[in-house]
């Protein structure tokens, strides 16, 4: 059966709780969705920095275990069956680690609203809102033509919209709070804080969106999970 230390990258990153879910991120959306899980889900974790800035996510340790050199990854010592399993994709991560703890995905049909809400995020709202941001404040920006920008504004602003239609007379979109609220709100606040997109995307002018993000960030295991791992 195969130890964690078998994986080359616990050379570069060593657990320091070996026992732990050994987690491999970056302060993202994407990343801080996994942080803010475990937090939630009271799952022991030890968080390492991968940093994207350095280029990191492309050490041949880390791609043994994301092959496709994004963040964030886990390694959980006491995967199925009691040996180590090694995940990449936040989406995935998010259902194995609410399986493994028992919550926040329900059982029955309440579990397939919360699946379909977490695949609006990864298919939509995430490579949409990442889009924009290129165009808007990264490499992107300095394109001249106007129609990639406006492109992913539309839809960012449409997906938007969507979104807002859904939490109407609700405090979390898929009715009691889930990992589709954990992988959809990071979104809304690159959007807003970091992409500063919020007044070219009709921001102002939902009725429930903003309001739902100020309750998610409001959450203590929120505010703890945004700040792993430490990057300093």
């Amino acid at each position: 059966m195969p130890e964690l230390d078998d994986f080359a990258l616990t050379r570069r990153w060593p657990p320091r709780t070996p026992g732990a879910i050994q987690l491999y991120s970056f302060p993202t959306p994407n990343g801080v969705k996994i942080s803010i899980a475990l937090e939630e889900l009271g799952l022991a974790y030890d968080a390492h920095a991968v940093s994207i800035v350095k280029g990191d996510q492309f050490d041949p340790g880390f791609l043994d275990i994301a092959p496709n050199n994004k963040i964030p990854a886990i390694i959980d010592p006491q995967g199925p069956g009691g040996a180590p399993l090694a995940l990449f994709e936040s989406g995935a991560i998010l259902v194995y680690l609410a399986e493994k703890a028992g919550r926040l995905l329900p059982e029955g049909a309440a579990r397939y609203t919360v699946l379909q809400w977490l695949m609006f995020q990864m298919g939509g709202v995430g490579p949409m809102f990442g889009q924009l941001g290129f165009f808007h404040v990264y490499g992107g920006k300095e394109i001249e033509d106007p129609r990639p920008k406006e492109r992913y504004r539309a839809e960012a602003e449409r997906l938007l919209k969507v979104l807002d239609g859904a939490l109407a007379g609700k405090d979390w979109v898929a009715g009691d709070y889930s990992i589709a609220d954990i992988a959809i709100a990071p979104w809304l606040r690159g959007l807003r804080d970091f992409y500063k997109a919020a007044d070219i995307t009709g921001w102002d002018r939902l009725a429930n969106v903003p309001a739902y993000l100020d309750r998610f960030l409001a959450r203590p295991a929120v505010q703890r999970g945004l700040v792993q791992p430490p990057t300093e």
